[in-house]
């Protein structure tokens, strides 16, 4: 049967676009079905939102292309900096370093805001003649028959495709319409997030201060600018998101501390609640989950945009070893070795970030010098601590081509 397009991607956010211009430069026919109005990511501005962006995301955006035009909006982070207790009471006895010099290449990573990253994929998107982009409207409704899947969207339309990847997120519709069901748990955590402009210059060092009641990470931007990801208790982060910008700073300073000298907003505030959310099934018949929508997981170490893009590499490489072949792409076989591939690599990510959250975040004070302990222990040993950097790099396994800086 001849289809629309050969991959129809519902989700228009950051993995749905990256992964329909993998496959596109593969020579396969995408459409990516976006419930934002036409054009609306590419005009945003600042909105204080910005991903940690690990070595091998790099690789990829560079592979595709991208990276060019993004690299001079990158911020490089060039050291990490873990360590317990509050950020006004200076460093812990035992935290942990991780040096970019230590590592082969450097950075260690690099923060780069999101409306370059989302800009730059709708540019590509739109000068890629075998991507299709239909925004202001959502994938209502799904159904897999022999050879093909249907998209209803809400505008009316029906799309047919070989397979339908669901980049829809946490809540992804895609997932619950093939009966794909789910696992996890509420934190009784909230998320705050903003830019911060600052005094003295970071130095493109990435501070991570574990506190009791969650998580405070203080991440370079260009500029003298830093992001914050504050994670507090659902009550205390709801007091906070009601104050004015002026109390808020002045919960937020003692915490910060004063390393980076006088501070104040730059831009917006917004919070989200956080949950750990993990798809039993990362695929069903013609059927495939990317990022979110196969795994939401703590912001912790900054590794949900991560995630997702090995997933786009990952699937996008299954893709298009199967259309090279001349396999059908949306069988449960191919799409299976997707899942073996990504499956167990994000759920212990994600396990084991949940860890680390419910082991920092407590007043315990025999946890607590265990976890200093442990930090001291990583820290006094250098193959250790390169394997912890390796791992956050997304450099350890198997990696798919596109996280190795080479060409599907």
């Amino acid at each position: 049967m001849k289809t629309d397009c050969d991959i129809l991607i519902s989700g228009g956010g950051l993995n749905g676009p990256t992964l329909a211009l993998a496959l596109a430069q593969a020579g396969l026919r995408v459409t990516v079905v976006d419930a934002t109005p036409p054009r609306a990511r590419a005009h945003q501005g600042f909105d204080g939102r910005a991903y940690a962006l690990a070595v091998a995301s790099q690789r990829l955006l560079k592979g595709l292309g991208l990276w060019g035009q993004l690299a001079p909006e990158a911020q490089p982070m060039m050291d990490v900096k873990a360590s317990d207790g509050h950020a006004g009471d200076g460093a812990a006895p035992f935290f942990l370093h991780f040096d970019s010099r230590e590592m082969d290449q450097s950075p260690v990573g690099w923060m780069l805001e999101d409306r370059y990253l989302s800009r730059a994929l709708q540019d590509a998107m739109e000068a890629q003649p075998l991507v299709t982009v239909i925004a202001g409207t959502s994938v209502i409704a799904q159904e897999v028959s022999q050879g093909h899947v249907t998209a209803t969207l809400s505008d009316g339309q029906c799309l047919t495709a070989r397979l339908l990847v669901g980049a829809d997120g946490r809540k992804s519709g895609v997932a619950e319409r093939a009966g794909i069901t789910r696992e996890g748990w509420d934190y009784g955590q909230t998320a705050l997030v903003a830019a911060i402009a600052h005094e003295k210059p970071h130095h493109g060092i990435a501070q991570q201060f574990f506190m009791p009641t969650g998580p405070l990470a203080i991440l370079p931007l260009t500029g003298n600018r830093s992001s914050i990801v504050w994670s507090e208790t659902r009550e205390n982060a709801q007091t906070l998101d009601g104050l004015s910008d002026g109390d808020f700073l002045g919960l937020l300073r003692p915490r910060f501390g004063d390393f980076l000298g006088q501070i104040s907003l730059a831009g917006p505030r917004f919070s989200y609640p956080l949950n750990l959310t993990l798809a039993k099934s990362y695929v069903a018949a013609r059927i495939a989950l990317v990022g979110d929508a196969a795994h939401g997981v703590h912001p912790i170490a900054g590794q949900g945009l991560n995630l997702g893009l090995r997933d786009v590499a990952a699937l996008a490489q299954v893709l298009v070893d199967a259309y090279r072949r001349g396999d059908d792409i949306g069988a449960l076989n191919v799409l299976e070795d997707y899942q073996s591939w990504r499956r167990f690599d994000s759920t212990s990510l994600a396990l084991g970030m949940d860890t680390v959250n419910k082991l920092f975040s407590n007043h315990n004070p025999l946890l607590k010098l265990g976890r200093q302990m442990g930090m001291g222990l990583v820290q006094a040993l250098p193959g250790l601590r390169r394997g912890f950097m390796t791992q956050a790099a997304g450099l350890g396994g198997p990696l798919p081509r596109l996280l190795k800086g080479e060409a599907l």
